[in-house]
């Protein structure tokens, strides 16, 4: 659930059908070249634009960053081979359930929206996107935190499961001959 100190990073939703990705498939996409300096936040809260009709110009949704990776736009979207960004890099933001603001965080007028951090505290009780900037006296933690995020992002990190197999199996799965047999 969304605290009060979640790192939040607002990100744009263009279209409904990528609103449907994050809510089937549990995935969001930032093109590597145009990304944020640091991912590596507790949330994303999706911004809809105009392309959404009556529920545009707000922020409905958020979801829990699960973890990402880098990946080409072909192997997300695979239906897509001839996309002049095929196979550019992209980030896989894996995300958790996706969850309904209890109070949509409307545009007061249009805004054109990329990316830009805030926390679980001001997600939770603005009204308008201009609710959502971080003032100048929390501004400096909010910047202390993400160089934070950064530094800790940079260190690689791997949960493998534990394997309880014979050795003989393990290198029959790895295709590894065992020492001293020869090759035909």
């Amino acid at each position: 659930m969304l605290a009060p100190t979640s790192l939040v990073l607002v990100c744009l939703l263009v279209t409904p059908r990528d609103l449907e990705i994050a809510r089937l498939l549990g995935w969001y996409r930032i093109p590597f070249k145009s990304a944020p300096k640091v991912i590596a936040v507790d949330y994303l809260a999706f911004y809809q634009p105009a392309s959404f009709g009556e529920r545009g110009g707000q922020i409905e949704y958020v979801a829990a960053v699960r973890g990402h990776e880098l990946t080409t736009r072909l192997e997300l979207l695979r239906n897509e081979p001839d996309h002049p960004r095929a196979h550019e890099e992209y980030f896989k933001i894996q995300l958790g359930p996706l969850e309904r603001l209890q109070n949509p965080v409307k545009a007061e007028k249009w805004r054109r929206i990329t990316f830009f951090y805030t926390t679980g505290e001001y997600l939770l009780r603005a009204r308008t996107l201009h609710d959502l900037i971080v003032d100048s006296q929390e501004r400096q933690l909010l910047w202390q935190t993400l160089r934070e995020r950064a530094e800790n992002d940079s260190l690689y990190q791997a949960e493998l499961p534990s394997l309880d197999l014979p050795p003989d199996t393990l290198l029959a799965l790895l295709g590894i001959k065992e020492f001293g047999e020869t090759y035909e």
